[in-house]
């Protein structure tokens, strides 16, 4: 049986449901992952909710909450998700459907993933003890989780950290309006687009960087073309060390966090740039703000978000410990 303050958190993704039972401390007890397998609507909603009731009853029933980090806008005013990379998930009523799947004493919260990665730093991370603090996430799309005086930023709408539309370049092109700027030069979607429209303006012949994404056709394909020394995936990687300094010296200069954390699909690889990437933010940010900053990858690799949906339900205590306002 479960000790008293076991969580589950559930991170859903545009390929797959992971969940993890945590205890109050932060220890994962048990996990649990489920291909969406092209689930939409309510397929997705039900699968979410076995997923839940495997890992309740695995833990004996003694759990005190449930969180879940969705991909896009919670509503709480209605207690629905718009998530749109998943069809049928426009106003979709998850909350619902959950609390008519647990009992009446176990906690339901939704949030955003980008709200949770910054939560789950904060709980058992790279960002424990601090009030302000962004996580940088760069996986297929490009968003931040922002803790502002302990509490996470989130808008009027629930958009703030939609920064994958940062202006960084000019002038504007006819392919910013579906991902915005920044996610459509540095995201990992991104950086394999970028690469096919350099293949397709080079001269033959091509090198490693074609066979690549011929192989994987995803932003892997470019870290390997690099490694094998493709002059044209190393100029992709050399523009978005660019972008992504720029993107935190804006983040910089707007909030002055004690820390930023890159996580996502990309870092990951991209994780070798650090010290290049903290000297294009150094050119950028404001000069103060930028020598109270640390820059580190996330702590927690691909679970910050799954911890941050455990952490949307932990006891108050446990939560404000973690600088959260879950």
């Amino acid at each position: 049986m479960a000790a008293p303050g076991a969580v589950i958190g559930v991170d859903l993704g545009g390929t797959k449901v992971a969940g993890a039972c945590f205890s109050a401390g932060g220890e994962i007890r048990a996990r649990s992952t489920a291909a969406l397998g092209g689930r939409a609507g309510h397929d997705v909603g039900a699968l979410i909710v076995a997923q839940v009731r495997e890992l309740v009853a695995g833990e004996g029933g003694a759990v005190t909450g449930v969180g879940v980090a969705i991909p896009g806008i919670y509503r709480p005013a209605s207690g629905t998700v718009w998530a749109p990379n998943i069809p049928g998930w426009d106003d979709y009523p998850l909350v619902a459907e959950l609390r008519a799947a647990l009992p009446a004493e176990v906690a339901v919260r939704v949030d955003s993933d980008r709200a949770c990665a910054i939560l789950g730093e904060a709980w058992r991370g790279h960002a424990r003890g601090c009030r302000n603090a962004i996580f940088l996430v760069v996986g297929t799309g490009i968003g931040a989780g922002i803790l502002c005086e302990g509490v996470v930023l989130r808008g009027v709408g629930d958009a703030a950290g939609a920064i994958g539309w940062l202006a960084l370049d000019r002038p504007y092109r006819s392919e910013y309006p579906p991902v915005g700027c920044f996610e459509y030069h540095a995201s990992g979607t991104g950086l394999a687009s970028v690469a096919r429209r350099l293949l397709d303006e080079s001269p033959r012949p091509r090198g490693p960087l074609h066979a690549e994404l011929a192989a994987s056709g995803d932003a892997r394909a470019v870290f390997a073309a690099a490694d094998a020394g493709d002059p044209l995936a190393q100029r992709v990687l050399d523009e978005a060390v660019g972008y992504w300094g720029m993107a935190i010296a804006n983040l910089v200069s707007l909030f002055n966090p004690e820390r930023i954390i890159l996580g996502g699909g990309v870092f990951g690889p991209a994780a070798r740039f650090l010290e290049r990437i903290r000297a294009e933010a150094a050119l950028w940010a404001q000069p103060i703000s930028i020598r109270q900053v640390t820059i580190e990858v996330t702590a927690l690799g691909g679970d910050a978000v799954l911890y941050g949906a455990g952490a949307l339900v932990l006891p108050r205590s446990a939560a404000a410990h973690a600088g959260g306002d879950a």
